[in-house]
């Protein structure tokens, strides 16, 4: 067994634990395996353990790994949870089925407008920077609930969830609840929140999906 299936079934293991502590019940956390800077070969002996869902930073990086992948495994679901640019919306859409860094009015008229185009319709999350990191992508959480209603009314998106990134150096806990209390005022049903180093603490604060790289296939170079 690889050193990346064994952290897998740790991985899993401790949001089951993480589950239970918050009378949730098991298996309501998708686990998004984060392969971005893996390339094929360490990807699939996850893939061989049953791992289905996974997330990618860049779309370049994506479109050179997974379409290869997707012809030897069926049932992958491959999210995007890095900044997206306006001019790879069209390579996003056709590749990606989750989306989550809407972040701005540009984006969402671009996916609107490819998503139509492709008659493909990938799942949206509206990113929102909780620690309002100037460096960090994401809209203002101020702004999110009506961000969303723009998104729905005037670009006809669908937008199903929330996604955040904690300040690495803060008690992630906030965070996850004010994404939670955003969510609820927005009418979102999906949270995606908790990383490498807190997933736990997000199962307890209502993630619907935590994003685990670095726990799971190790350091990247």
């Amino acid at each position: 067994m690889s050193t990346a299936v064994e952290n897998l079934l740790a991985v899993r293991k401790a949001i089951a634990k993480a589950e239970a502590e918050a009378n949730r019940r098991e298996g309501s956390v998708t686990l998004v395996a984060v392969s971005k800077t893996f390339d094929a070969a360490e990807v699939r002996p996850v893939l061989d353990a049953g791992q289905r869902v996974f997330g990618e930073n860049r779309v370049q990086e994506a479109q050179s790994k997974w379409p290869g992948l997707r012809e030897d495994y069926t049932g992958i679901e491959l999210h995007l949870i890095g900044p997206l640019q306006s001019n790879k919306s069209e390579d996003a859409v056709a590749l990606f089925d989750v989306i989550e860094t809407v972040d701005r009015e540009k984006i969402a008229a671009a996916l609107a407008g490819e998503m139509k185009k492709q008659n493909r319709f990938p799942k949206l999350y509206v990113q929102v920077n909780t620690g309002s990191e100037p460096q960090k992508a994401g809209i203002e959480p101020k702004e999110a609930v009506a961000f969303v209603e723009r998104c729905r009314t005037v670009h006809g998106l669908a937008i199903e969830g929330l996604m955040c990134i904690p300040p690495a150096d803060e008690n992630p806990g906030p965070h996850f609840a004010l994404l939670e209390k955003i969510a609820h005022e927005a009418g979102v049903e999906k949270l995606s929140m908790g990383m490498s180093g807190d997933y736990e603490t997000a199962v307890g604060f209502g993630a619907t999906s935590v994003r685990v790289g670095s726990a799971i296939f190790g350091s990247r170079t």
